[in-house]
Order: structure tokens, then C-alpha cells, then sequence
């Protein structure tokens, strides 16, 4: 098999949050930048909202380095919406080369890998990546609205409403003002393993970050204990049980390393979302409002952090079709 890694120079100059009223009340809420009461962020829809939120990440994350938008060479968004029209939309207002995603909770990975890719090529100076998702517009689309009252059941997962904004540069170009710098990553590989159980996005998606991760470890040459974490997102506690068993089979114990943003970003106790959090939000906004600051601060030196994703659509459950999964990796070091 060919080596698959990228290595990759590039840095992280800055991101910006935006979540829900239940995000700002759950264990992370002080670490995001802006917050809504009412999940509405000013709209009269759900989706409208999600494509505000999308907007105030980016602006957000631009001018926490005062960079205006003409300097940004290209931008790469996604969403869960059908067209990811929350981010076509979203975005609209931003004179920036666009590359609309779709690689499901997996995108905000997708989006910054691709972007350090071009900086590190040489074809990006400065480069942007956005994601989001809403709970509410998330729900009418993939299950029922939230009006219908339907029952999750213990493995369902709480679609994250949030969104966050990366900006990606050169080191040279940062000059020691990065949050982290991207130094290598592997993009996944579709794997489907035969789950029907649109309640069940942990089952469906740990098969794929077994995938990443072994293949990651292989040709690295490199193994759990040189990584302060492991973070995945948003394999929830369902998922997430499942991989570190899986990887145990594989003979890479990763337990001890391991977390989890679905399962760090709600409080499992008290906030009643089941197997945890999910969505495109849910990783953006815990890797740039939670984890990034400590990769700038010092307090975590090296980590893997690993996006994944549930590739099906609303019509693919419908005809009952398998949900395939993908997992996209990088590895973000921070200072010394």
C-alpha cells in the first residue's frame, strides 16, 4: 500500500465558536466565543440560523488576527444540510473562492486538512475552513421534526448546534502566533460495515476510525503513548466504546489517551443527550474553542485528532440502505 500520510507546514493562526443555548450549558460552554439563548441567532428558521452562524464564526476568526477577507485565497465549508446550502448561504456575504464539503460530522477536518494542504503547497497563502450544524434543522432533515416529539433511543445521539472557523497559514506567515501548527494527515477511506441504525451514528462510524488510526500507526511507525490525546469526533459513548475495543483487537491500546467531543461536549449526567453529541458543530467548535487554547498554551504538546463521519442521506435510510463511514486525521502539535 502506498504512504498515504501528507506531510504537511502549515499553522493555525486562529478559529472562532458559535453554539446553542444546550452547548453553552454544558461542561465546555466558557471555552466557545459566542452563544445563542434561543438557537435562532436572530432568524426565523433553523437553517437561516445555521448559516448566521456560519458567518459569525468566520468574521469571528478573521478578526481575532485582523485579517481582512480579500487576503484569504480560498475557503472551504461544509454542512449537513441538503446542498450545504448552510454554508452556501452562510457565506454569501464573503468575496472568497469557495469549496462547498460534504463529509458529514467528518468535514471540519476535511476542511482544514484541505486547506493546510494548499498552504503547505504553495497555491494558498491564507486559507479558510468553516462547518456547522443545528440540532433543529439537522432533526427535520435526518429523523422528524423536533415539534413530532419522537423518542431517541439510548445509542441516539444530540446533533450539536454550533459552528466554528479556522484560519490556516504558513509558519512563516504566522510568525509565532499560531494556536498549532498541522503537521501531518491522513485522509480516510469509506468503510461500511453493514449498520442500518440511523439511531445508532457511533456503531456506524467507529469501524472507519479503526481504519484511520491503524493505518495512521503503520505508517507513521509511531504508537498511542506519543500522543498527549487521541481525540475523536463525535463517536458519542456508544461509538467510542466500540473503537477502543476494536483497536484493542488490533493489538493499540488507546484507552488511556482517548476522548471523545461528543462525549466532552454535553454533560452526560444532567443534559439527557443520551450517547452524547454529534454534527458537524461538534467537532469544530470543541477543537477550536477546548483544544487548540491548550495546544497555544503549551499545556498539550502533540495530539491526533480524528473528525468522522455518517455518509448516508435521507433517502439511503429511507430505501434502507448501510450507513458507510469516513474519518479524516490530523495531527496538530503546539509549543515546545
Amino acid at each position: 500500500m502506498p504512504q498515504n500520510i501528507l506531510n504537511l507546514n502549515a499553522s493555525v493562526l486562529s478559529a472562532a465558536t458559535v453554539v446553542g443555548s444546550k452547548e453553552h450549558a454544558g461542561p465546555l460552554g466558557q471555552h466557545f466565543d459566542y452563544y445563542g439563548d434561543n438557537d435562532r441567532f436572530g432568524q426565523d428558521t433553523w437553517e437561516k440560523a445555521e448559516s448566521e452562524m456560519q458567518r459569525m464564526a468566520l468574521a469571528a476568526a478573521l478578526g481575532k488576527v485582523d485579517i481582512p477577507q480579500k487576503q484569504v485565497d480560498m475557503l472551504f465549508a461544509g454542512d449537513l444540510l441538503n446542498q450545504c446550502v448552510g454554508s452556501s448561504y452562510g457565506l454569501l456575504s464573503y468575496d472568497i473562492p469557495y469549496f462547498g464539503l460534504y463529509g458529514a460530522c467528518s468535514t471540519s477536518i476535511e476542511g482544514l486538512m484541505l486547506a493546510a494542504a494548499m498552504v503547505s503547497g504553495g497555491l494558498a497563502t491564507v486559507a479558510a475552513a468553516v462547518t456547522s450544524s443545528h440540532n433543529a434543522a439537522a432533526e427535520r432533515q435526518f429523523r422528524t421534526p423536533l415539534e413530532y416529539g419522537g423518542q431517541r433511543p439510548p445509542t441516539g445521539q444530540w446533533t450539536v448546534t454550533g459552528a466554528g472557523a479556522f484560519v490556516i497559514t504558513s509558519p512563516e506567515q504566522a510568525r509565532g502566533r499560531e494556536l498549532a501548527r498541522v503537521t501531518h494527515a491522513l485522509p480516510g477511506i469509506v468503510v461500511d460495515m453493514g449498520i442500518t441504525d440511523a439511531n445508532n451514528m457511533g456503531a456506524a462510524m467507529a469501524p472507519a476510525a479503526v481504519s484511520t488510526l491503524t493505518r495512521y500507526f503503520k505508517e507513521s511507525g509511531s504508537f498511542p503513548i506519543d500522543y498527549d490525546l487521541i481525540v475523536t469526533g463525535d463517536l458519542g459513548w456508544e461509538g467510542s466504546r466500540i473503537l477502543c475495543d476494536l483497536m484493542m483487537a488490533e493489538g493499540l491500546d488507546i484507552s488511556s489517551r482517548h476522548n471523545d467531543c461528543g462525549k466532552m461536549i454535553f454533560s452526560r449526567n444532567t443534559q439527557d443527550t443520551h450517547s452524547g453529541g454529534s454534527g458537524c458543530g461538534c467537532a469544530a467548535t470543541v477543537l477550536g474553542g477546548y483544544l487548540l487554547p491548550k495546544l497555544r498554551s503549551g499545556e498539550l504538546k502533540r495530539i491526533l485528532f480524528m473528525a468522522t463521519g455518517a455518509m448516508m442521506s435521507p433517502d439511503s435510510v429511507k430505501q434502507g440502505q448501510s450507513i458507510p463511514g469516513v474519518a479524516h486525521l490530523v495531527c496538530l502539535e503546539g509549543r515546545g
